[in-house]
């Protein structure tokens, strides 16, 4: 079930008008009736406002995944409920050749930098993904990532590129010292062919290099954390890609739409 669509049942189910929701979340009527017109995407401060007023998690609100409370309640009727929209690739799957590529490309325009460790390229893959999901409903290499202490961090599909870019020496892993920890650098040994990659694709991950690729382990895990996609997400549970689209303004990629 859609966001929207959950939001009418809640609605209906709790027997209560638009303009009785807006003001119990400090609204107007006509900005949240662009809401459930899916005029445009609700904002973070609103799910969370709407969750406590149904009193239901925030994450479950945006997934649909939000149990009846009253069973016995005949549904209500809103008649014809709009075609959902949502992303073209709804569960994004890895391109194993398409993250080689990826890897060899970040890799030869920014791994030489003396703060490009590991941790600082977990970061750069997640957002050069998430961030061309909220742009175009399209992950670039279709890596799953989980939530973890650091922020999010790739799970076992990257470690067996890795594994088999290494076997194929095209790519060595070493251990360096950097401020005075010990920091694990990925290093390319071929230069990359780009055949997998589009031009949108290119330009995409040339801008989020440039806007990110200078920052610390620090700086980047710290903004991964305000990020929806990895807040909702248990410790542990895999990032889900559709949460891009309730981004705070702090990491958001694409202009929200003017509000009625």
């Amino acid at each position: 079930m859609s966001f929207t669509d959950t939001l009418k049942r809640l609605r209906g189910e709790k027997g209560v008008s638009q303009a009785d929701v807006a003001e119990a979340i400090g609204i107007a009527r006509a900005t949240y009736a662009s809401l459930e017109a899916e005029r445009r995407p609700a904002n973070l401060d609103e799910i969370n406002r709407l969750a406590e007023y149904y009193q239901v998690s925030p994450a479950d609100l945006i997934s649909g995944e939000v149990s009846m409370v009253h069973e016995s309640v005949a549904p209500y009727d809103f008649g014809q409920a709009k075609e959902e929209i949502i992303p073209r690739d709804i569960d994004p799957k890895t391109s194993p050749e398409k993250l080689r590529e990826v890897l060899l490309y970040v890799l030869e325009k920014v791994g030489a930098k003396p703060n490009v460790g590991e941790t600082v390229l977990y970061k750069l893959l997640y957002f050069i993904d998430f961030d061309y999901y909220e742009k175009t409903g399209q992950s670039v290499t279709g890596l799953t990532y989980v939530r973890n202490h650091f922020g999010p961090t790739p799970t076992r599909d990257f470690v067996s590129v890795v594994e088999g870019m290494k076997a194929n020496q095209e790519l060595e892993v070493a251990e360096t010292e950097y401020f005075k920890n010990t920091q694990k650098k990925y290093l390319p040994l071929i230069s990359v062919e780009l055949k997998e990659l589009s031009a949108s694709e290119l330009q995409h991950i040339n801008e989020t290099l440039a806007r990110l690729s200078d920052k610390s382990a620090a700086e980047l895990s710290e903004l991964s954390h305000y990020d929806t996609p990895w807040r909702v997400a248990k410790q542990g549970e895999k990032i889900n890609y559709r949460f891009v689209f309730y981004r705070s303004d702090l990491t958001a990629v694409t202009e929200p739409e003017d509000e009625l």
